[in-house]
């Protein structure tokens, strides 16, 4: 009788443990490329995007010394009037008829009744005063008039520009 010696495990159990040793170590440093890329992209969509978020219809609002009113957690309504007379609500320009039927929709739908009217400063104030009759018709009570800062401040001391 021949007497043979038989391997536990075979010869895999040497190739497992020679795989384990090749295996490379847990990364521990955390690769910052994506997180940098996706940083640039957003910041070159908020410097398009933030000039695009001012009201535009272009008016030359006066100058007053007032000081600017809180920030509420709505957009605030505006309401403008441009140097030629033409009226809009937000960026969409609205004829005089249809000022207060829209003004009437838009304060159904919003839960403040603040509103921000927007006047070039060559306009009359005769018609200032008329936009603002029509919008407290409409229901809006709490206006405010925007302005520019840096206009005269009346007790003697110079303007500044702000």
């Amino acid at each position: 009788m021949a007497a043979s010696v038989i391997k536990q495990g075979g010869g895999g159990g040497r190739r497992r443990g020679k795989r384990r040793g090749r295996r490379s170590a847990a990364m521990s440093e955390i690769n910052v490329t994506p997180f940098v890329d996706v940083m640039l992209v957003l910041l070159i969509i908020f410097m398009v995007a933030a000039p695009l978020l001012t009201v535009g219809v272009p008016v030359e609002l006066p100058r007053t010394a007032a000081q600017s009113l809180p920030q509420t957690p709505e957009e605030p309504l505006t309401i403008t009037i441009t140097a030629d007379g033409r009226l809009a609500i937000m960026e969409t320009e609205t004829a005089e008829a249809d000022l207060i039927p829209r003004l009437r929709a838009v304060a159904a739908e919003r839960a403040d009744d603040k509103v921000f009217l927007r006047a070039d400063g060559s306009i009359p104030y005769e018609r200032v005063v008329q936009v603002m009759g029509a919008l407290n018709a409409a229901g809006f009570a709490d206006i405010g008039l925007v302005t520019d800062t840096g206009g005269p401040r009346f007790d003697g001391a110079p303007a500044s520009d702000g």
